[in-house]
Protein backbone atom coordinates (compact mmCIF):
# COMPACT_ATOMS: atom_id res chain seq x y z
CA UNK A 1 0.00 0.00 0.00
CA UNK A 2 0.84 3.55 -0.42
CA UNK A 3 2.04 6.08 2.10
CA UNK A 4 0.51 9.34 1.28
CA UNK A 5 1.77 11.56 3.82
CA UNK A 6 2.92 14.58 2.56
CA UNK A 7 4.65 18.04 4.07
CA UNK A 8 1.93 20.64 3.47
CA UNK A 9 3.61 22.76 0.23
CA UNK A 10 6.00 19.53 -1.02
CA UNK A 11 5.18 16.73 -2.77
CA UNK A 12 7.08 13.57 -3.52
CA UNK A 13 6.07 10.96 -6.21
CA UNK A 14 8.68 8.53 -4.37
CA UNK A 15 6.36 6.35 -2.70
CA UNK A 16 4.32 6.19 -5.91
CA UNK A 17 7.26 4.81 -7.78
CA UNK A 18 7.34 8.21 -9.80
CA UNK A 19 11.59 8.86 -9.53
CA UNK A 20 13.35 12.70 -9.78
CA UNK A 21 9.90 13.96 -11.57
CA UNK A 22 9.42 17.41 -11.71
CA UNK A 23 5.93 17.62 -9.47
CA UNK A 24 3.84 20.90 -10.43
CA UNK A 25 1.68 20.87 -7.55
CA UNK A 26 -1.66 22.20 -7.44
CA UNK A 27 -1.44 24.62 -10.06
CA UNK A 28 -4.25 26.74 -10.97
CA UNK A 29 -6.21 26.17 -14.17
CA UNK A 30 -4.88 29.57 -15.77
CA UNK A 31 -1.47 28.07 -15.14
CA UNK A 32 -1.88 24.90 -16.45
CA UNK A 33 -3.74 26.79 -19.22
CA UNK A 34 -1.00 28.76 -20.16
CA UNK A 35 1.32 25.71 -19.84
CA UNK A 36 -0.84 23.98 -22.53
CA UNK A 37 -0.62 26.70 -25.01
CA UNK A 38 3.37 26.70 -24.15
CA UNK A 39 4.04 23.31 -24.92
CA UNK A 40 1.99 23.52 -27.96
CA UNK A 41 -0.88 21.20 -26.94
CA UNK A 42 -3.85 23.32 -27.30
CA UNK A 43 -5.32 26.85 -27.97
CA UNK A 44 -7.00 29.23 -27.24
CA UNK A 45 -11.07 29.69 -28.64
CA UNK A 46 -12.06 33.55 -28.73
CA UNK A 47 -14.02 33.00 -25.79
CA UNK A 48 -10.90 32.35 -23.72
CA UNK A 49 -11.45 28.83 -23.06
CA UNK A 50 -8.70 26.38 -23.42
CA UNK A 51 -9.28 24.11 -26.73
CA UNK A 52 -7.11 20.67 -27.19
CA UNK A 53 -7.56 17.85 -29.21
CA UNK A 54 -7.50 14.45 -27.37
CA UNK A 55 -5.88 12.52 -29.78
CA UNK A 56 -6.57 9.14 -30.98
CA UNK A 57 -9.34 8.43 -28.46
CA UNK A 58 -12.70 10.92 -28.61
CA UNK A 59 -14.50 9.00 -26.19
CA UNK A 60 -14.52 6.39 -24.07
CA UNK A 61 -13.34 2.80 -24.54
CA UNK A 62 -15.80 0.61 -22.32
CA UNK A 63 -13.67 -2.65 -24.03
CA UNK A 64 -10.14 -1.52 -22.74
CA UNK A 65 -11.85 -0.49 -19.13
CA UNK A 66 -11.14 -3.59 -16.24
CA UNK A 67 -11.42 -4.10 -12.81
CA UNK A 68 -8.77 -6.10 -10.78
CA UNK A 69 -10.05 -9.28 -9.86
CA UNK A 70 -9.23 -10.27 -5.92
CA UNK A 71 -10.62 -10.78 -2.54
CA UNK A 72 -12.72 -7.79 -2.50
CA UNK A 73 -14.14 -7.74 -5.36
CA UNK A 74 -14.17 -11.71 -6.64
CA UNK A 75 -17.50 -11.88 -5.71
CA UNK A 76 -19.17 -8.84 -5.81
CA UNK A 77 -18.77 -7.83 -8.91
CA UNK A 78 -20.64 -8.08 -11.95
CA UNK A 79 -17.98 -10.13 -13.87
CA UNK A 80 -18.71 -10.03 -17.90
CA UNK A 81 -17.77 -7.86 -20.89
CA UNK A 82 -18.71 -4.78 -19.34
CA UNK A 83 -16.45 -5.44 -16.13
CA UNK A 84 -13.90 -7.81 -17.29
CA UNK A 85 -11.22 -8.92 -15.08
CA UNK A 86 -7.81 -7.88 -14.80
CA UNK A 87 -5.24 -9.94 -12.57
CA UNK A 88 -3.56 -8.69 -9.40
CA UNK A 89 -0.03 -9.62 -10.48
CA UNK A 90 -0.23 -7.89 -13.67
CA UNK A 91 -2.03 -4.79 -12.58
CA UNK A 92 1.33 -4.21 -10.72
CA UNK A 93 3.50 -4.98 -13.24
CA UNK A 94 1.82 -2.75 -15.45
CA UNK A 95 1.92 0.39 -12.80
CA UNK A 96 5.45 -0.28 -12.15
CA UNK A 97 6.18 0.24 -16.11
CA UNK A 98 3.28 3.73 -16.23
CA UNK A 99 5.29 5.00 -13.26
CA UNK A 100 8.59 4.29 -14.13
CA UNK A 101 7.53 5.88 -17.71
CA UNK A 102 6.71 8.69 -15.80
CA UNK A 103 10.00 9.16 -13.35
CA UNK A 104 11.99 11.70 -15.13
CA UNK A 105 9.07 13.71 -16.48
CA UNK A 106 7.23 16.99 -15.65
CA UNK A 107 4.25 15.61 -13.91
CA UNK A 108 0.92 17.64 -12.73
CA UNK A 109 -0.43 16.27 -9.45
CA UNK A 110 -3.35 17.91 -7.94
CA UNK A 111 -5.37 16.88 -4.78
CA UNK A 112 -9.06 17.14 -4.78
CA UNK A 113 -12.41 14.99 -3.67
CA UNK A 114 -15.65 13.62 -4.92
CA UNK A 115 -18.99 13.79 -3.19
CA UNK A 116 -20.38 17.21 -1.80
CA UNK A 117 -21.43 15.31 1.24
CA UNK A 118 -19.04 15.50 4.21
CA UNK A 119 -20.44 11.78 5.37
CA UNK A 120 -19.27 10.37 1.83
CA UNK A 121 -16.53 12.40 0.72
CA UNK A 122 -13.80 10.64 -1.17
CA UNK A 123 -10.30 12.19 -1.45
CA UNK A 124 -8.04 11.99 -4.70
CA UNK A 125 -5.18 12.72 -5.68
CA UNK A 126 -4.57 12.87 -9.47
CA UNK A 127 -1.21 12.37 -11.10
CA UNK A 128 -1.38 13.73 -14.69
CA UNK A 129 0.86 13.35 -17.80
CA UNK A 130 -0.17 16.31 -19.29
CA UNK A 131 -1.34 19.72 -17.58
CA UNK A 132 -4.98 20.26 -19.58
CA UNK A 133 -5.54 16.66 -18.25
CA UNK A 134 -4.80 18.41 -14.76
CA UNK A 135 -7.00 21.46 -15.94
CA UNK A 136 -9.79 18.94 -16.00
CA UNK A 137 -9.07 17.23 -12.88
CA UNK A 138 -9.46 20.43 -11.62
CA UNK A 139 -12.74 21.25 -13.49
CA UNK A 140 -14.40 18.07 -12.27
CA UNK A 141 -13.73 17.04 -9.30
CA UNK A 142 -14.42 19.05 -5.95
CA UNK A 143 -12.11 21.59 -5.08
CA UNK A 144 -10.62 22.11 -1.14
CA UNK A 145 -9.70 24.88 0.43
CA UNK A 146 -6.19 25.97 1.59
CA UNK A 147 -7.16 24.80 5.35
CA UNK A 148 -8.24 21.50 3.88
CA UNK A 149 -5.09 21.12 1.98
CA UNK A 150 -3.12 21.25 4.90
CA UNK A 151 -4.12 18.04 6.35
CA UNK A 152 -4.95 16.42 3.02
CA UNK A 153 -4.85 12.49 2.95
CA UNK A 154 -5.75 10.83 -0.24
CA UNK A 155 -7.85 7.65 -0.32
CA UNK A 156 -7.96 7.47 -4.14
CA UNK A 157 -4.74 7.76 -6.77
CA UNK A 158 -5.58 8.31 -9.95
CA UNK A 159 -2.62 7.69 -12.30
CA UNK A 160 -3.30 9.37 -15.77
CA UNK A 161 -0.19 8.91 -18.33
CA UNK A 162 -1.75 9.40 -22.05
CA UNK A 163 1.54 9.14 -24.03
CA UNK A 164 2.30 5.40 -22.49
CA UNK A 165 1.54 2.79 -24.78
CA UNK A 166 1.01 -0.72 -22.85
CA UNK A 167 2.06 -4.06 -24.83
CA UNK A 168 -0.97 -6.17 -24.92
CA UNK A 169 1.06 -9.03 -25.33
CA UNK A 170 2.60 -8.72 -22.04
CA UNK A 171 1.08 -6.44 -19.92
CA UNK A 172 -2.54 -8.42 -20.65
CA UNK A 173 -4.55 -5.53 -21.90
CA UNK A 174 -6.75 -5.91 -25.25
CA UNK A 175 -4.40 -3.14 -26.39
CA UNK A 176 -2.20 -0.32 -26.08
CA UNK A 177 -5.02 1.85 -23.70
CA UNK A 178 -6.75 0.94 -20.61
CA UNK A 179 -8.24 1.81 -17.91
CA UNK A 180 -8.05 -0.39 -15.05
CA UNK A 181 -9.64 -0.30 -11.06
CA UNK A 182 -8.07 -1.59 -8.69
CA UNK A 183 -9.95 -1.50 -5.29
CA UNK A 184 -6.97 -3.10 -3.05
CA UNK A 185 -4.93 -0.48 -4.13
CA UNK A 186 -7.12 2.40 -4.14
CA UNK A 187 -5.97 3.08 -7.46
CA UNK A 188 -7.33 4.15 -10.52
CA UNK A 189 -4.85 3.60 -13.60
CA UNK A 190 -5.18 5.19 -17.35
CA UNK A 191 -3.21 5.01 -20.33
CA UNK A 192 -3.00 4.89 -24.09
CA UNK A 193 -5.59 7.40 -23.99
CA UNK A 194 -5.91 11.09 -23.98
CA UNK A 195 -9.68 11.07 -23.38
CA UNK A 196 -10.45 13.08 -20.02
CA UNK A 197 -13.88 11.43 -19.82
CA UNK A 198 -11.89 8.43 -18.63
CA UNK A 199 -10.50 10.26 -15.37
CA UNK A 200 -14.35 11.43 -14.41
CA UNK A 201 -15.58 7.87 -14.69
CA UNK A 202 -13.03 5.86 -13.21
CA UNK A 203 -14.01 7.61 -9.96
CA UNK A 204 -17.83 7.56 -10.68
CA UNK A 205 -16.97 3.33 -11.68
CA UNK A 206 -15.57 3.42 -8.04
CA UNK A 207 -18.29 5.17 -6.25
CA UNK A 208 -20.83 2.77 -8.06
CA UNK A 209 -19.31 0.40 -5.93
CA UNK A 210 -17.98 1.55 -3.05
CA UNK A 211 -21.53 3.39 -1.81
CA UNK A 212 -23.57 0.22 -2.02
CA UNK A 213 -21.20 -2.00 -0.44
CA UNK A 214 -19.84 -0.02 2.03
CA UNK A 215 -22.13 2.54 2.25
CA UNK A 216 -25.70 1.64 1.56
CA UNK A 217 -26.37 4.59 -0.80
CA UNK A 218 -27.48 4.23 -4.09
CA UNK A 219 -25.20 6.02 -6.57
CA UNK A 220 -26.74 6.94 -9.81
CA UNK A 221 -25.68 8.39 -13.49
CA UNK A 222 -27.99 11.10 -13.75
CA UNK A 223 -28.65 15.11 -13.36
CA UNK A 224 -30.04 16.90 -10.63
CA UNK A 225 -31.91 20.21 -9.59
CA UNK A 226 -33.96 22.08 -6.91
CA UNK A 227 -37.30 23.89 -6.86
CA UNK A 228 -37.60 27.22 -4.95
CA UNK A 229 -39.97 25.05 -2.48
CA UNK A 230 -36.79 22.94 -2.03
CA UNK A 231 -38.35 20.08 -4.42
CA UNK A 232 -35.25 18.11 -6.01
CA UNK A 233 -35.56 16.61 -9.46
CA UNK A 234 -33.55 14.08 -10.85
CA UNK A 235 -32.76 13.02 -14.38
CA UNK A 236 -31.28 9.67 -15.72
CA UNK A 237 -30.06 9.83 -19.58
CA UNK A 238 -27.29 8.03 -21.62
CA UNK A 239 -24.94 10.46 -23.48
CA UNK A 240 -27.14 12.63 -25.91
CA UNK A 241 -30.65 12.54 -24.29
CA UNK A 242 -30.41 15.77 -22.53
CA UNK A 243 -29.34 15.40 -18.70
CA UNK A 244 -27.09 18.71 -19.03
CA UNK A 245 -29.90 20.22 -20.97
CA UNK A 246 -32.83 20.11 -19.06
CA UNK A 247 -31.20 20.21 -15.30
CA UNK A 248 -29.50 23.67 -16.74
CA UNK A 249 -33.32 25.17 -15.90
CA UNK A 250 -33.19 29.37 -15.24
CA UNK A 251 -35.62 28.75 -12.83
CA UNK A 252 -34.53 25.92 -11.02
CA UNK A 253 -30.95 25.52 -9.20
CA UNK A 254 -28.62 23.25 -10.59
CA UNK A 255 -26.90 20.38 -8.48
CA UNK A 256 -24.94 19.05 -10.88
CA UNK A 257 -25.01 17.29 -13.72
CA UNK A 258 -23.96 13.33 -14.21
CA UNK A 259 -23.39 11.82 -10.84
CA UNK A 260 -25.11 11.90 -7.86
CA UNK A 261 -25.62 9.80 -4.36
CA UNK A 262 -29.42 9.32 -2.99
CA UNK A 263 -29.00 8.71 1.05
CA UNK A 264 -30.93 6.80 3.23
CA UNK A 265 -31.73 10.32 4.99
CA UNK A 266 -33.33 11.12 1.06
CA UNK A 267 -31.19 13.71 0.50
CA UNK A 268 -29.13 13.66 -3.28
CA UNK A 269 -25.57 15.17 -3.54
CA UNK A 270 -23.23 15.92 -6.06
CA UNK A 271 -20.16 13.36 -6.77
CA UNK A 272 -18.32 16.05 -8.98
CA UNK A 273 -17.35 20.27 -9.03
CA UNK A 274 -18.17 20.85 -12.91
CA UNK A 275 -19.59 19.69 -15.51
CA UNK A 276 -18.91 17.71 -18.86
CA UNK A 277 -21.62 19.06 -21.59
CA UNK A 278 -21.73 17.65 -25.17
CA UNK A 279 -21.41 20.84 -27.36
CA UNK A 280 -22.50 19.47 -30.93
CA UNK A 281 -24.49 21.86 -32.51
CA UNK A 282 -24.71 24.13 -29.11
CA UNK A 283 -26.46 27.68 -29.70
CA UNK A 284 -26.75 30.45 -27.36
CA UNK A 285 -30.23 30.29 -27.73
CA UNK A 286 -31.33 27.07 -26.93
CA UNK A 287 -28.98 26.48 -24.37
CA UNK A 288 -27.22 29.67 -23.03
CA UNK A 289 -26.29 28.52 -19.45
CA UNK A 290 -23.63 25.93 -21.13
CA UNK A 291 -23.11 28.34 -24.07
CA UNK A 292 -22.34 30.91 -21.20
CA UNK A 293 -20.05 28.72 -19.37
CA UNK A 294 -17.43 28.42 -22.69
CA UNK A 295 -15.40 31.42 -21.14
CA UNK A 296 -11.77 31.30 -19.18
CA UNK A 297 -11.32 27.93 -16.81
CA UNK A 298 -13.07 25.91 -19.35
CA UNK A 299 -11.78 23.48 -21.89
CA UNK A 300 -12.89 22.76 -25.03
CA UNK A 301 -12.17 18.78 -26.50
CA UNK A 302 -11.98 17.91 -30.26
CA UNK A 303 -14.11 21.26 -31.49
CA UNK A 304 -13.00 22.67 -34.67
CA UNK A 305 -12.60 26.96 -34.55
CA UNK A 306 -12.22 29.40 -37.53
CA UNK A 307 -9.61 31.45 -38.12
CA UNK A 308 -11.16 33.53 -35.35
CA UNK A 309 -10.51 30.91 -32.91
CA UNK A 310 -14.59 31.02 -33.01
CA UNK A 311 -15.43 27.64 -32.43
CA UNK A 312 -17.96 26.13 -35.29
CA UNK A 313 -20.52 23.97 -32.84
CA UNK A 314 -21.65 21.98 -36.41
CA UNK A 315 -18.70 21.01 -37.54
CA UNK A 316 -18.35 17.05 -36.35
CA UNK A 317 -15.37 16.77 -38.61
CA UNK A 318 -12.99 15.06 -35.52
CA UNK A 319 -16.27 13.31 -33.48
CA UNK A 320 -20.14 13.60 -32.63
CA UNK A 321 -18.56 13.98 -28.99
CA UNK A 322 -17.70 17.46 -29.11
CA UNK A 323 -17.07 18.55 -25.12
CA UNK A 324 -16.58 21.26 -22.96
CA UNK A 325 -15.53 20.98 -19.13
CA UNK A 326 -15.92 23.55 -16.64
CA UNK A 327 -16.08 24.23 -12.91
CA UNK A 328 -19.98 24.39 -11.65
CA UNK A 329 -19.56 27.60 -10.85
CA UNK A 330 -19.59 28.99 -14.21
CA UNK A 331 -23.55 27.93 -14.47
CA UNK A 332 -24.91 31.03 -12.37
CA UNK A 333 -27.99 29.45 -10.55
CA UNK A 334 -26.60 26.73 -8.77
CA UNK A 335 -27.09 24.81 -5.38
CA UNK A 336 -24.50 25.64 -2.45
CA UNK A 337 -23.26 22.98 -1.51
CA UNK A 338 -24.24 20.63 -4.24
CA UNK A 339 -27.02 19.02 -2.26
CA UNK A 340 -30.78 18.75 -2.34
CA UNK A 341 -33.29 17.18 -0.28
CA UNK A 342 -36.92 15.88 -0.55
CA UNK A 343 -36.37 14.60 -4.09
CA UNK A 344 -40.08 14.58 -5.73
CA UNK A 345 -39.95 13.43 -9.50
CA UNK A 346 -37.55 11.19 -11.57
CA UNK A 347 -37.24 11.55 -15.23
CA UNK A 348 -35.98 9.02 -17.12
CA UNK A 349 -34.37 10.39 -20.45
CA UNK A 350 -34.57 8.55 -24.23
CA UNK A 351 -33.36 9.41 -27.25
CA UNK A 352 -35.98 7.15 -29.37
CA UNK A 353 -34.86 7.53 -33.29
CA UNK A 354 -37.78 5.45 -34.02
CA UNK A 355 -40.03 8.39 -32.92
CA UNK A 356 -42.43 6.17 -31.21
CA UNK A 357 -42.32 6.53 -27.06
CA UNK A 358 -44.36 9.31 -26.31
CA UNK A 359 -43.09 12.85 -25.74
CA UNK A 360 -43.50 12.59 -21.89
CA UNK A 361 -45.53 9.85 -19.69
CA UNK A 362 -45.96 8.75 -16.35
CA UNK A 363 -44.52 5.47 -14.94
CA UNK A 364 -46.03 2.98 -12.45
CA UNK A 365 -43.68 1.67 -10.06
CA UNK A 366 -43.08 -1.68 -11.97
CA UNK A 367 -42.70 0.59 -15.60
CA UNK A 368 -40.39 2.26 -13.46
CA UNK A 369 -38.40 -0.81 -12.37
CA UNK A 370 -38.22 -2.12 -16.18
CA UNK A 371 -37.45 0.90 -17.76
CA UNK A 372 -34.24 1.46 -15.28
CA UNK A 373 -32.99 -1.74 -15.69
CA UNK A 374 -33.54 -1.39 -19.47
CA UNK A 375 -31.99 2.28 -20.08
CA UNK A 376 -32.93 2.64 -23.62
CA UNK A 377 -32.03 4.90 -26.36
CA UNK A 378 -30.97 4.90 -29.85
CA UNK A 379 -28.04 5.14 -31.78
CA UNK A 380 -28.33 7.33 -35.17
CA UNK A 381 -27.29 7.12 -38.36
CA UNK A 382 -23.95 8.16 -38.73
CA UNK A 383 -22.93 8.36 -35.58
CA UNK A 384 -20.88 4.88 -35.68
CA UNK A 385 -19.58 3.07 -38.67
CA UNK A 386 -21.96 1.12 -40.31
CA UNK A 387 -24.64 2.27 -38.65
CA UNK A 388 -27.19 3.62 -41.39
CA UNK A 389 -30.44 3.20 -40.05
CA UNK A 390 -31.93 3.69 -36.24
CA UNK A 391 -30.51 0.81 -33.47
CA UNK A 392 -32.21 0.68 -30.26
CA UNK A 393 -29.66 0.70 -27.30
CA UNK A 394 -29.84 -0.44 -24.04
CA UNK A 395 -27.59 0.22 -20.91
CA UNK A 396 -28.60 -0.87 -17.65
CA UNK A 397 -29.54 1.57 -14.78
CA UNK A 398 -28.66 3.84 -17.86
CA UNK A 399 -25.16 4.05 -16.87
CA UNK A 400 -24.38 0.40 -17.39
CA UNK A 401 -20.60 0.96 -18.44
CA UNK A 402 -19.92 2.38 -15.19
CA UNK A 403 -21.74 -0.39 -12.86
CA UNK A 404 -19.40 -3.04 -11.38
CA UNK A 405 -22.75 -4.41 -9.50
CA UNK A 406 -25.20 -6.31 -10.89
CA UNK A 407 -28.10 -4.04 -12.17
CA UNK A 408 -30.78 -5.27 -10.30
CA UNK A 409 -28.78 -4.40 -7.46
CA UNK A 410 -28.98 -0.92 -8.08
CA UNK A 411 -32.60 -1.30 -9.43
CA UNK A 412 -34.06 -2.66 -5.71
CA UNK A 413 -32.21 0.00 -4.23
CA UNK A 414 -33.87 2.71 -6.39
CA UNK A 415 -37.45 1.01 -6.24
CA UNK A 416 -37.02 1.33 -2.43
CA UNK A 417 -36.35 4.85 -2.32
CA UNK A 418 -39.22 5.74 -4.98
CA UNK A 419 -41.31 3.88 -2.68
CA UNK A 420 -40.44 5.01 0.18
CA UNK A 421 -40.42 8.46 -0.64
CA UNK A 422 -43.13 8.78 -3.02
CA UNK A 423 -41.54 9.97 -6.11
CA UNK A 424 -43.35 10.39 -9.20
CA UNK A 425 -41.41 9.31 -12.26
CA UNK A 426 -42.00 10.03 -16.27
CA UNK A 427 -40.35 8.94 -19.07
CA UNK A 428 -39.27 12.12 -21.41
CA UNK A 429 -38.78 11.21 -24.97
CA UNK A 430 -36.26 13.84 -26.65
CA UNK A 431 -36.03 12.31 -29.56
CA UNK A 432 -38.48 12.37 -32.86
CA UNK A 433 -41.68 12.75 -33.34
CA UNK A 434 -43.42 12.58 -36.56
CA UNK A 435 -41.56 9.67 -37.65
CA UNK A 436 -38.33 8.22 -37.52
CA UNK A 437 -35.13 9.22 -37.89
CA UNK A 438 -34.83 10.43 -41.13
CA UNK A 439 -38.71 10.96 -41.71
CA UNK A 440 -39.85 12.85 -38.99
CA UNK A 441 -37.94 15.21 -36.75
CA UNK A 442 -36.29 15.85 -33.32
CA UNK A 443 -38.84 16.66 -30.45
CA UNK A 444 -38.83 20.71 -29.78
CA UNK A 445 -36.75 21.94 -27.06
CA UNK A 446 -39.40 24.11 -25.80
CA UNK A 447 -42.04 21.34 -25.35
CA UNK A 448 -39.56 19.26 -23.51
CA UNK A 449 -39.22 21.43 -21.03
CA UNK A 450 -42.95 22.90 -20.73
CA UNK A 451 -43.93 19.14 -20.27
CA UNK A 452 -40.98 18.70 -17.43
CA UNK A 453 -42.40 22.33 -16.45
CA UNK A 454 -45.72 20.56 -16.16
CA UNK A 455 -44.42 17.78 -14.27
CA UNK A 456 -42.76 19.41 -11.74
CA UNK A 457 -45.59 22.08 -10.87
CA UNK A 458 -47.72 19.26 -10.24
CA UNK A 459 -50.11 20.04 -13.37
CA UNK A 460 -50.11 16.54 -14.68
CA UNK A 461 -50.55 15.03 -11.22
CA UNK A 462 -54.43 13.72 -11.84
CA UNK A 463 -54.42 10.72 -13.43
CA UNK A 464 -57.74 9.74 -14.96
CA UNK A 465 -59.04 8.75 -17.99
CA UNK A 466 -60.34 12.10 -18.83
CA UNK A 467 -56.95 13.27 -18.66
CA UNK A 468 -54.42 10.57 -19.60
CA UNK A 469 -54.38 7.69 -22.43
CA UNK A 470 -52.58 4.05 -22.31
CA UNK A 471 -50.35 3.41 -24.81
CA UNK A 472 -51.52 0.44 -26.41
CA UNK A 473 -48.18 -1.35 -27.16
CA UNK A 474 -46.03 0.01 -24.49
CA UNK A 475 -48.89 0.32 -21.67
CA UNK A 476 -47.72 3.66 -20.88
CA UNK A 477 -49.84 6.90 -19.38
CA UNK A 478 -50.08 10.12 -21.85
CA UNK A 479 -50.66 12.96 -20.67
CA UNK A 480 -54.01 13.94 -23.07
CA UNK A 481 -52.99 17.92 -22.43
CA UNK A 482 -50.05 19.58 -20.87
CA UNK A 483 -49.44 23.67 -20.59
CA UNK A 484 -47.10 24.82 -23.59
CA UNK A 485 -47.96 21.82 -25.84
CA UNK A 486 -50.21 21.19 -28.51
CA UNK A 487 -52.47 18.00 -27.87
CA UNK A 488 -51.30 16.33 -31.02
CA UNK A 489 -47.66 16.46 -30.12
CA UNK A 490 -48.24 14.60 -26.93
CA UNK A 491 -49.45 11.64 -28.91
CA UNK A 492 -46.64 10.28 -30.71
CA UNK A 493 -48.91 8.02 -32.97
CA UNK A 494 -50.88 11.09 -34.60
CA UNK A 495 -47.91 13.17 -35.49
CA UNK A 496 -47.37 10.28 -37.78
CA UNK A 497 -50.15 10.62 -39.93
CA UNK A 498 -49.24 6.73 -41.06
CA UNK A 499 -51.01 4.47 -38.30
CA UNK A 500 -49.77 0.61 -39.78
CA UNK A 501 -45.94 2.68 -40.08
CA UNK A 502 -46.34 3.47 -37.04
CA UNK A 503 -47.41 0.01 -35.47
CA UNK A 504 -45.18 -1.60 -37.24
CA UNK A 505 -42.28 0.62 -35.50
CA UNK A 506 -43.48 0.57 -32.57
CA UNK A 507 -43.74 -3.40 -32.05
CA UNK A 508 -40.55 -3.66 -33.26
CA UNK A 509 -39.21 -1.63 -30.69
CA UNK A 510 -41.11 -3.50 -28.21
CA UNK A 511 -39.53 -6.35 -29.15
CA UNK A 512 -36.13 -5.11 -28.30
CA UNK A 513 -37.04 -4.29 -25.11
CA UNK A 514 -37.95 -7.72 -24.33
CA UNK A 515 -35.01 -9.16 -25.82
CA UNK A 516 -33.10 -7.00 -23.98
CA UNK A 517 -34.74 -7.79 -21.12
CA UNK A 518 -34.93 -12.08 -20.64
CA UNK A 519 -31.36 -12.24 -19.42
CA UNK A 520 -32.38 -9.81 -16.37
CA UNK A 521 -36.16 -11.71 -16.12
CA UNK A 522 -34.74 -14.50 -13.35
CA UNK A 523 -34.02 -11.43 -11.15
CA UNK A 524 -37.01 -9.66 -11.50
CA UNK A 525 -40.27 -9.55 -9.42
CA UNK A 526 -43.84 -9.92 -11.24
CA UNK A 527 -44.59 -6.12 -10.91
CA UNK A 528 -41.79 -5.29 -12.82
CA UNK A 529 -42.14 -8.05 -15.25
CA UNK A 530 -45.66 -6.48 -15.70
CA UNK A 531 -44.13 -2.96 -16.41
CA UNK A 532 -42.73 -4.64 -19.95
CA UNK A 533 -44.16 -3.43 -23.16
CA UNK A 534 -46.46 -5.67 -25.02
CA UNK A 535 -46.08 -8.40 -27.83
CA UNK A 536 -47.63 -7.95 -31.05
Amino acid sequence: MIDHTQASNKISLEPYGIKNAKVQYQLSPKQLHDITIAKGQGVEASSGALAVNTGEFTGRSPKDRFIVKDSVTEDKVWWGNINIPFESDKFQKLYDKVTAYLSEKEVFVRDSYACADEKYKLNIRVINEYPWSNMFASNMFLRPTEAELKDFTPEWTIVNAPGFMADPDVDGTRQHNFAILDFSRKIALIGGTGYTGEIKKGIFSALNFILPVFKNTLPMHCSANVGEKGDTAIFFGLSGTGKTTLSADPERRLIGDDEHGWTNENTVFNFEGGCYAKVINLSEENEPDIYNAIKPGAILENVIMNDKGEVQFEDTSITQNTRVSYPIEHINNIQVPSIGKNPKNIFFLTADAFGVLPPISRLSPGQAAYHFISGYTAKVAGTEAGIDEPLPSFSACFGAPFMPLHPTKYAEMLSAKMKASGVNVWLINTGWTGGPYGVGSRIKLKYTRAMISAALNGDLDEVTDETYRTHSVFGLKQPRTCPGVPDDVLSSRLTWNDDEGYYKAAYKLSDSFRENFKKFEEYANEEILAGAPNVK
